[in-house]
Protein backbone atom coordinates (compact mmCIF):
# COMPACT_ATOMS: atom_id res chain seq x y z
CA UNK A 1 0.00 0.00 0.00
CA UNK A 2 1.38 3.39 -1.01
CA UNK A 3 1.87 5.95 1.73
CA UNK A 4 -0.93 8.52 1.52
CA UNK A 5 -1.16 11.08 4.31
CA UNK A 6 -4.91 11.41 4.87
CA UNK A 7 -7.09 13.67 7.03
CA UNK A 8 -10.84 13.96 7.55
CA UNK A 9 -12.62 16.63 9.56
CA UNK A 10 -16.22 17.12 10.63
CA UNK A 11 -16.85 20.76 11.50
CA UNK A 12 -18.96 22.07 14.33
CA UNK A 13 -21.09 24.81 12.79
CA UNK A 14 -22.85 26.13 15.87
CA UNK A 15 -26.10 25.81 13.96
CA UNK A 16 -27.99 23.11 12.06
CA UNK A 17 -26.24 21.63 9.04
CA UNK A 18 -23.16 19.73 7.93
CA UNK A 19 -19.62 20.40 6.79
CA UNK A 20 -16.78 17.92 6.26
CA UNK A 21 -13.42 17.78 4.53
CA UNK A 22 -11.27 14.93 3.23
CA UNK A 23 -7.67 15.44 2.17
CA UNK A 24 -5.27 12.84 0.75
CA UNK A 25 -1.75 13.71 -0.42
CA UNK A 26 -2.65 17.37 -0.74
CA UNK A 27 -5.89 16.82 -2.71
CA UNK A 28 -8.57 18.56 -0.66
CA UNK A 29 -12.33 17.93 -0.93
CA UNK A 30 -14.92 19.94 1.00
CA UNK A 31 -18.30 18.28 1.53
CA UNK A 32 -21.25 20.72 1.69
CA UNK A 33 -21.28 24.46 0.97
CA UNK A 34 -21.47 25.73 4.53
CA UNK A 35 -19.37 28.26 6.42
CA UNK A 36 -20.19 29.82 9.79
CA UNK A 37 -18.14 32.07 12.05
CA UNK A 38 -17.24 28.99 14.06
CA UNK A 39 -16.26 26.75 11.15
CA UNK A 40 -14.36 29.40 9.21
CA UNK A 41 -11.57 29.36 11.79
CA UNK A 42 -11.23 25.57 11.79
CA UNK A 43 -11.56 25.23 7.99
CA UNK A 44 -8.74 27.75 7.54
CA UNK A 45 -6.68 25.78 10.06
CA UNK A 46 -7.45 22.48 8.30
CA UNK A 47 -6.37 23.81 4.89
CA UNK A 48 -3.13 25.00 6.48
CA UNK A 49 -2.58 21.57 8.09
CA UNK A 50 -3.07 19.94 4.68
CA UNK A 51 -0.78 22.44 2.93
CA UNK A 52 -3.39 23.81 0.48
CA UNK A 53 -4.51 27.33 -0.38
CA UNK A 54 -7.40 26.29 -2.66
CA UNK A 55 -9.53 23.17 -2.67
CA UNK A 56 -9.81 20.63 -5.47
CA UNK A 57 -13.48 19.72 -5.09
CA UNK A 58 -16.54 21.22 -3.43
CA UNK A 59 -19.01 18.33 -3.16
CA UNK A 60 -22.62 19.35 -2.40
CA UNK A 61 -25.02 16.53 -1.52
CA UNK A 62 -28.29 18.53 -1.45
CA UNK A 63 -29.75 21.95 -2.33
CA UNK A 64 -31.31 22.14 1.15
CA UNK A 65 -30.16 25.14 3.19
CA UNK A 66 -28.41 23.03 5.83
CA UNK A 67 -26.15 21.64 3.08
CA UNK A 68 -25.81 24.65 0.77
CA UNK A 69 -26.57 28.07 2.28
CA UNK A 70 -26.75 30.96 -0.18
CA UNK A 71 -25.97 33.58 2.47
CA UNK A 72 -22.62 31.88 3.14
CA UNK A 73 -21.50 31.12 -0.43
CA UNK A 74 -19.63 34.31 -1.29
CA UNK A 75 -17.43 34.19 1.80
CA UNK A 76 -16.92 30.44 1.41
CA UNK A 77 -15.86 30.67 -2.24
CA UNK A 78 -13.50 33.57 -1.50
CA UNK A 79 -11.86 31.38 1.13
CA UNK A 80 -11.55 28.05 -0.68
CA UNK A 81 -11.64 28.95 -4.43
CA UNK A 82 -12.82 25.50 -5.60
CA UNK A 83 -11.36 24.13 -8.84
CA UNK A 84 -14.27 21.73 -9.31
CA UNK A 85 -17.85 21.72 -7.99
CA UNK A 86 -20.09 18.66 -7.79
CA UNK A 87 -23.76 19.68 -7.56
CA UNK A 88 -26.97 17.73 -6.96
CA UNK A 89 -28.50 16.48 -10.20
CA UNK A 90 -32.06 17.52 -9.29
CA UNK A 91 -33.55 20.95 -9.78
CA UNK A 92 -33.82 23.03 -6.58
CA UNK A 93 -37.32 23.42 -5.15
CA UNK A 94 -36.59 26.31 -2.79
CA UNK A 95 -35.54 29.92 -3.27
CA UNK A 96 -32.32 29.20 -1.38
CA UNK A 97 -31.51 26.31 -3.73
CA UNK A 98 -32.24 28.35 -6.86
CA UNK A 99 -30.00 31.19 -5.62
CA UNK A 100 -27.20 28.71 -4.87
CA UNK A 101 -27.52 27.19 -8.34
CA UNK A 102 -27.32 30.64 -10.00
CA UNK A 103 -24.37 31.66 -7.83
CA UNK A 104 -22.40 28.57 -8.90
CA UNK A 105 -23.29 29.15 -12.56
CA UNK A 106 -22.09 32.77 -12.34
CA UNK A 107 -18.95 31.73 -10.45
CA UNK A 108 -18.06 29.30 -13.25
CA UNK A 109 -18.74 31.93 -15.93
CA UNK A 110 -16.56 34.52 -14.17
CA UNK A 111 -13.53 32.23 -14.47
CA UNK A 112 -13.93 31.12 -18.06
CA UNK A 113 -10.95 32.12 -20.18
CA UNK A 114 -8.68 32.44 -17.14
CA UNK A 115 -5.95 30.08 -15.93
CA UNK A 116 -8.29 29.06 -13.09
CA UNK A 117 -11.27 27.74 -14.99
CA UNK A 118 -13.83 25.97 -12.80
CA UNK A 119 -15.44 22.65 -13.69
CA UNK A 120 -19.04 22.12 -12.55
CA UNK A 121 -20.54 18.62 -12.58
CA UNK A 122 -24.24 17.95 -12.11
CA UNK A 123 -24.58 14.52 -10.51
CA UNK A 124 -27.59 13.24 -12.44
CA UNK A 125 -28.60 9.61 -12.98
CA UNK A 126 -27.24 9.88 -16.55
CA UNK A 127 -23.91 11.15 -15.20
CA UNK A 128 -23.65 8.14 -12.88
CA UNK A 129 -24.65 5.67 -15.61
CA UNK A 130 -21.87 7.01 -17.85
CA UNK A 131 -19.17 6.58 -15.20
CA UNK A 132 -16.68 3.76 -15.66
CA UNK A 133 -16.75 0.76 -13.35
CA UNK A 134 -14.72 1.33 -10.19
CA UNK A 135 -11.74 -0.88 -9.43
CA UNK A 136 -12.65 -2.95 -6.41
CA UNK A 137 -9.48 -2.18 -4.51
CA UNK A 138 -8.37 1.06 -6.11
CA UNK A 139 -7.97 4.63 -4.97
CA UNK A 140 -10.57 6.28 -7.21
CA UNK A 141 -13.54 7.94 -5.53
CA UNK A 142 -16.94 6.38 -6.26
CA UNK A 143 -20.31 8.14 -6.72
CA UNK A 144 -23.26 5.85 -5.97
CA UNK A 145 -26.46 7.91 -6.04
CA UNK A 146 -28.88 9.02 -7.45
CA UNK A 147 -29.73 6.13 -9.79
CA UNK A 148 -33.03 7.89 -10.56
CA UNK A 149 -34.71 11.09 -9.44
CA UNK A 150 -37.36 10.71 -6.76
CA UNK A 151 -40.13 13.27 -7.37
CA UNK A 152 -41.88 12.54 -4.07
CA UNK A 153 -38.90 12.69 -1.69
CA UNK A 154 -36.09 15.04 -2.71
CA UNK A 155 -33.87 13.71 0.08
CA UNK A 156 -33.43 10.52 -1.93
CA UNK A 157 -31.78 12.56 -4.70
CA UNK A 158 -28.83 13.29 -2.42
CA UNK A 159 -25.43 12.47 -3.82
CA UNK A 160 -23.72 9.50 -2.18
CA UNK A 161 -19.94 9.30 -2.51
CA UNK A 162 -17.20 7.04 -1.19
CA UNK A 163 -14.00 9.04 -0.73
CA UNK A 164 -11.27 6.45 -1.16
CA UNK A 165 -8.21 8.16 -2.68
CA UNK A 166 -6.47 8.16 0.70
CA UNK A 167 -5.33 5.66 3.30
CA UNK A 168 -8.79 5.30 4.83
CA UNK A 169 -12.20 5.62 3.19
CA UNK A 170 -15.16 7.86 4.10
CA UNK A 171 -18.74 7.18 2.96
CA UNK A 172 -20.84 10.36 2.59
CA UNK A 173 -24.60 9.65 2.47
CA UNK A 174 -26.25 13.06 2.28
CA UNK A 175 -29.91 12.99 3.36
CA UNK A 176 -31.10 9.75 1.74
CA UNK A 177 -33.88 8.03 3.65
CA UNK A 178 -35.19 5.27 1.38
CA UNK A 179 -34.78 1.69 2.60
CA UNK A 180 -34.51 0.51 -1.04
CA UNK A 181 -31.42 2.67 -1.54
CA UNK A 182 -30.06 1.28 1.71
CA UNK A 183 -30.67 -2.25 0.41
CA UNK A 184 -28.80 -1.50 -2.83
CA UNK A 185 -25.84 -0.01 -1.02
CA UNK A 186 -25.46 -2.82 1.49
CA UNK A 187 -25.02 -5.28 -1.39
CA UNK A 188 -22.12 -3.30 -2.89
CA UNK A 189 -18.85 -5.31 -2.55
CA UNK A 190 -16.84 -2.08 -2.40
CA UNK A 191 -18.89 -0.69 0.49
CA UNK A 192 -18.87 -4.03 2.28
CA UNK A 193 -15.08 -4.32 2.05
CA UNK A 194 -13.90 -0.74 2.23
CA UNK A 195 -16.10 1.48 4.41
CA UNK A 196 -13.95 2.75 7.26
CA UNK A 197 -15.98 5.80 8.26
CA UNK A 198 -19.70 6.29 7.65
CA UNK A 199 -21.22 9.76 7.80
CA UNK A 200 -24.72 8.97 9.00
CA UNK A 201 -27.49 9.82 6.56
CA UNK A 202 -29.73 12.78 7.40
CA UNK A 203 -27.82 13.59 10.59
CA UNK A 204 -28.71 10.22 12.13
CA UNK A 205 -32.46 10.35 11.56
CA UNK A 206 -34.50 7.23 12.19
CA UNK A 207 -36.14 6.96 8.76
CA UNK A 208 -35.44 3.34 7.81
CA UNK A 209 -32.27 3.98 5.85
CA UNK A 210 -29.75 3.39 8.65
CA UNK A 211 -30.90 -0.09 9.56
CA UNK A 212 -29.45 -3.28 11.00
CA UNK A 213 -28.64 -4.86 7.63
CA UNK A 214 -26.83 -1.79 6.29
CA UNK A 215 -24.57 -1.51 9.33
CA UNK A 216 -24.00 -5.27 9.63
CA UNK A 217 -23.05 -5.59 5.95
CA UNK A 218 -20.78 -2.55 5.67
CA UNK A 219 -19.30 -2.85 9.17
CA UNK A 220 -17.85 0.69 9.38
CA UNK A 221 -15.08 1.16 11.92
CA UNK A 222 -16.61 4.47 12.98
CA UNK A 223 -19.83 6.45 12.46
CA UNK A 224 -19.92 10.25 12.26
CA UNK A 225 -22.90 12.52 12.84
CA UNK A 226 -23.08 16.28 12.24
CA UNK A 227 -25.47 17.50 14.89
CA UNK A 228 -25.85 20.74 16.78
CA UNK A 229 -25.90 20.24 20.56
CA UNK A 230 -29.47 21.40 21.13
CA UNK A 231 -30.96 20.33 17.80
CA UNK A 232 -34.75 20.05 17.91
CA UNK A 233 -34.81 16.58 16.29
CA UNK A 234 -32.52 15.00 18.90
CA UNK A 235 -30.13 13.69 16.23
CA UNK A 236 -28.71 11.11 16.14
CA UNK A 237 -31.86 9.29 17.21
CA UNK A 238 -31.76 6.59 19.89
CA UNK A 239 -32.92 3.95 17.40
CA UNK A 240 -29.85 4.61 15.24
CA UNK A 241 -27.56 4.73 18.26
CA UNK A 242 -28.85 1.32 19.34
CA UNK A 243 -28.17 -0.21 15.91
CA UNK A 244 -24.61 1.11 16.00
CA UNK A 245 -24.13 -0.14 19.55
CA UNK A 246 -25.47 -3.58 18.67
CA UNK A 247 -22.90 -3.82 15.85
CA UNK A 248 -20.10 -2.39 18.01
CA UNK A 249 -19.66 0.68 15.80
CA UNK A 250 -18.41 3.70 17.79
CA UNK A 251 -20.17 7.01 17.21
CA UNK A 252 -18.69 10.52 17.24
CA UNK A 253 -20.79 13.67 16.85
CA UNK A 254 -20.02 17.36 16.40
CA UNK A 255 -22.23 18.21 19.38
CA UNK A 256 -19.14 18.52 21.57
CA UNK A 257 -16.72 19.88 18.96
CA UNK A 258 -14.90 19.13 15.69
CA UNK A 259 -13.96 15.56 14.82
CA UNK A 260 -10.52 14.99 13.27
CA UNK A 261 -9.35 11.69 11.80
CA UNK A 262 -5.85 11.28 10.39
CA UNK A 263 -3.58 8.52 9.18
CA UNK A 264 -0.69 7.54 11.43
CA UNK A 265 2.64 5.69 11.13
CA UNK A 266 4.89 5.43 8.07
CA UNK A 267 2.60 3.22 5.99
CA UNK A 268 -0.55 5.13 6.99
CA UNK A 269 -2.28 1.79 7.52
CA UNK A 270 -3.77 3.02 10.81
CA UNK A 271 -5.81 6.11 11.55
CA UNK A 272 -6.61 7.92 14.77
CA UNK A 273 -9.90 9.65 15.49
CA UNK A 274 -10.38 12.33 18.10
CA UNK A 275 -13.17 14.63 19.18
CA UNK A 276 -12.29 18.16 20.33
CA UNK A 277 -14.01 19.99 23.14
CA UNK A 278 -15.84 22.93 21.55
CA UNK A 279 -13.74 26.04 20.82
CA UNK A 280 -10.61 24.49 22.35
CA UNK A 281 -7.67 22.31 21.34
CA UNK A 282 -8.46 19.91 24.19
CA UNK A 283 -9.30 16.38 23.09
CA UNK A 284 -12.44 14.73 24.43
CA UNK A 285 -11.68 11.22 23.10
CA UNK A 286 -9.00 9.44 21.07
CA UNK A 287 -9.03 5.99 19.42
CA UNK A 288 -6.91 4.22 16.79
CA UNK A 289 -8.17 1.92 14.01
CA UNK A 290 -6.64 -0.07 11.15
CA UNK A 291 -7.94 0.85 7.71
CA UNK A 292 -9.71 -1.89 5.79
CA UNK A 293 -7.78 -0.96 2.67
CA UNK A 294 -4.45 -1.77 4.30
CA UNK A 295 -5.73 -5.22 5.28
CA UNK A 296 -6.97 -5.88 1.75
CA UNK A 297 -3.83 -4.71 -0.02
CA UNK A 298 -1.59 -6.76 2.26
CA UNK A 299 -2.90 -9.90 0.48
CA UNK A 300 -1.79 -11.22 -2.88
CA UNK A 301 -3.77 -10.35 -6.03
CA UNK A 302 -5.55 -13.74 -6.27
CA UNK A 303 -6.79 -13.52 -2.69
CA UNK A 304 -8.05 -9.99 -3.26
CA UNK A 305 -9.94 -10.98 -6.42
CA UNK A 306 -11.51 -13.98 -4.70
CA UNK A 307 -12.66 -11.86 -1.75
CA UNK A 308 -14.72 -9.65 -4.08
CA UNK A 309 -16.43 -12.49 -5.96
CA UNK A 310 -20.12 -12.85 -5.10
CA UNK A 311 -20.65 -15.75 -2.70
CA UNK A 312 -22.57 -18.70 -4.16
CA UNK A 313 -25.94 -19.26 -2.59
CA UNK A 314 -27.19 -22.82 -2.25
CA UNK A 315 -30.79 -23.87 -1.54
CA UNK A 316 -31.41 -24.92 2.04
Amino acid sequence: MNSKLTRFRAYQLGTEGSSYSYCANGHFSLVEARLTELSRITLTQEMFECGVEVIDVLHITSWDQDHCNFSELEVLFDLVNPLSIECPGCEPKTENGLKCQRFIKNYKASREGTNRAVHVKSITPDYIRNLGKADVYGFNNVILNPFFLDEECSNNNSTIKLFRNGSFNVLSLGDVECSKISSRLRRSPILQKETDIMILSHHGADNGFTNQRLIANTKPSLAICASNYDNKFDHPRDEVRNILKKNKVPLLTTKTGDIVIQSVNEEESYFEAYNFISNTTKINSLNIYQSKKSKILSHNADTIRDSYKPKKRYPK
